[in-house]
């Protein structure tokens, strides 16, 4: 049985795409100024980027720049004559398709999709789409048009179509366009499309499930100014619904009072108090298949809430407070039919201050949860970094300490792997 040490040293985590090849093709629009942000944060993520660009790009955007943010020689010709790959031989729809991990046309114009729904391929980057090996350099498509383009048809056929053939095509944002109208169409912001890209490397190995997560903490009001709360950031929880939205699970984000951005893709709902989290997620768990009870909920709550603000007259006397106990929210859930009958698999967190092992054991057969999630509270509430003891059946595993995110994705992991067993 491993036996809780405490922390240890920090783990950074690598960059989200070291070792990743990436040709980053711009098609003509006005959304190649969000094309020179991704490629450069593409680079800051590890990856190398190869730039192809197409007759039309480059009135937008020039080679130039991307050049410059890439640190790689920019193609816009099927003709070019230079040496890709080793291979001196003019064919760099062959050469510069070979070496990618995945190419990314973005942005990704309504003609240009028209294009590679027929096959053709007159210029140098549908020449890559078309000639690229399908089963190994994913095809990775953000469109970019007029909302009256993308509502189109002949558009929606057209992606439907290059959906069919084995093409990712990514959402498009809503708002103001470059013609001046509003609505749907224009590309995804660069950092939007970062996540969208790292999440497509990552092994899908929630695929199919529907996972429940609560984060931070709640506040039980003593008057309308005053209330309990706890130091939980929410930052942990909010990690593991992102790393389940990158496993490929349907997530939904229950967060207490926290201020921080809902993670990509991940549906949110705010709750405030300890009853209001539980009326929350006793509803959304009657069709979860992983409940995660990351958040930090309020034992007591005070048995009366004032209707005013309770004043300092200068007398001296201190108001006397009592206390009833909040309901065992994970506990509650853990008892359900359907998580006793194995249709929901519910996982706790326990934050202690000492004792970790025994406190987080005794916990977790108190709950009556498959698996409890320790770590020690002062010294994780607030931070960028965390480490975790897992507690289950079979004994403890240690998580060593790590940015949330990569703990949060090892423990989607380690659920993946239990949920299959």
């Amino acid at each position: 049985m491993a036996v809780w040490t405490g922390p240890n040293c920090y783990i950074a985590p690598m960059n989200e795409l070291t070792g990743k090849h990436i040709v980053l093709g711009l098609s003509g629009g006005i959304a190649c100024y969000k094309a020179a942000e991704l490629c450069r944060a593409l680079v800051k993520e590890g990856a190398t980027v190869q730039v192809v660009m197409t007759e039309a790009a480059e009135q937008f955007m020039t080679a130039v720049t991307m050049q410059a943010l890439s640190g790689r020689p920019v193609f816009t010709s099927q003709w070019d004559a230079r040496t890709s790959g080793g291979a001196d031989n003019n064919m760099p729809h062959i050469n510069l398709s070979r070496e990618a991990n995945a190419i990314v046309v973005a942005p990704a114009s309504a003609d240009f999709m028209a294009k590679l729904v027929h096959g053709r391929a007159d210029e140098l980057l549908s020449l890559m789409c078309l000639a690229r090996p399908i089963e190994s350099v994913p095809l990775i498509l953000a469109p970019a048009m007029n909302r009256e383009m993308w509502a189109h048809p002949a558009t929606q056929r057209n992606i439907e179509q290059l959906r069919t053939d084995g093409a990712t095509v990514l959402d498009v944002g809503a708002g103001d366009q470059a013609c001046g109208e509003t609505g749907d169409g224009r590309m995804l912001e660069p950092d939007e499309l970062l996540y969208d890209l790292v999440r497509f490397f990552k092994s899908k190995v929630l695929a199919g499930q529907q996972v429940l997560v609560s984060a931070g903490p709640t506040f039980e009001a003593i008057d309308p100014v005053r209330g309990l709360t706890n130091l939980s950031s929410g930052k942990m929880g909010f990690a593991i619904a992102r790393a389940a939205h990158e496993a490929g699970a349907h997530v939904t984000l229950v967060a207490g009072p926290v201020g921080l951005p809902t993670p990509r893709g991940v549906g949110r709902i705010n709750v405030k108090s300890a009853l209001d989290m539980k009326e929350a997620l006793d509803h959304l768990a009657q069709t979860a298949t992983v409940f995660v009870s990351a958040a930090a909920v309020a034992d007591w709550r005070p048995a009366q809430t004032m209707d005013q603000k309770i004043k300092k007259d200068g007398s001296g006397e201190v108001p006397t407070l009592s206390f009833v106990e909040n309901p065992d929210i994970l506990a509650g859930i853990a008892a359900s039919p359907r998580a006793q009958g194995g249709a929901l698999y519910c996982v706790g967190f326990a934050a202690e201050s000492h004792d970790l092992l025994a406190h987080a054991q005794a916990k977790r057969a108190r709950k009556g949860v498959p698996l409890l999630v320790g770590n020690i509270g002062p010294a994780t509430f607030g931070q960028d970094d965390n480490a975790l003891l897992l507690v289950d059946a079979h004994g403890t595993t240690e998580l060593p300490r790590a940015s949330k995110l990569v703990l949060a994705r090892q423990l989607v992991v380690e659920i993946a792997r239990r949920l299959q067993a």
